[in-house]
């Protein structure tokens, strides 16, 4: 694929994560806000991870500057962009790439928003980080990169000739 079909791959790619942050349903007393996780995965089989860590960037920027997202999307969203493609592009196992995402986005993104929380809202916000971000961050992200998987492993000789 060409830089322009990527590009442009890319960019439709982000808008449908930007779109889809208005797409959430309760899972265990938080919010699961699926689509991200989902173009993170999408990004890292078809794209790599440059093109997702942008398209996650993108994405983060749009929703904050629109109002539908905080600015502790920027690094779950980013380290699972991240993750989830250097796994895909090393194995090629959609299951390994699944759990990249979960785990980037979920655990090191929750974590990285620790820091921000104290930064930002203070001492006593950072102190319960764990349970704000870490926790949300890991439903959202298993569900979006469960169900991108899915599509990915139905849909594999469609959308990456294999």
């Amino acid at each position: 694929m060409n830089s322009t079909k990527r590009l442009t791959l890319a960019a439709v790619l982000t808008a449908i994560a930007v779109v889809g942050s208005l797409i959430s349903f309760p899972v265990l007393g938080s919010r699961c806000a699926p689509v991200q996780h989902m173009v993170n995965v999408f990004c890292a089989v078809l794209l790599g991870w440059r093109y997702g860590v942008g398209a996650a960037f993108t994405a983060s920027l749009l929703r904050n500057l629109l109002g539908l997202g905080t600015i502790f999307a920027f690094p779950g969203s980013m380290i699972g962009a991240f993750l989830s493609g250097v796994v895909y592009v090393r194995t090629k196992n959609i299951l390994l790439t699944v759990i990249a995402e979960a785990f980037g986005t979920g655990i090191i993104g929750g974590l990285a928003a620790y820091p921000i929380a104290i930064f930002i809202l203070g001492q006593n916000a950072g102190d319960v980080a764990f349970y704000f971000y870490v926790t949300p961050f890991l439903i959202s992200t298993v569900c979006g990169a469960i169900i991108a998987g899915l599509v990915v492993k139905k849909f594999k000789k469609f959308l990456i000739g294999e």
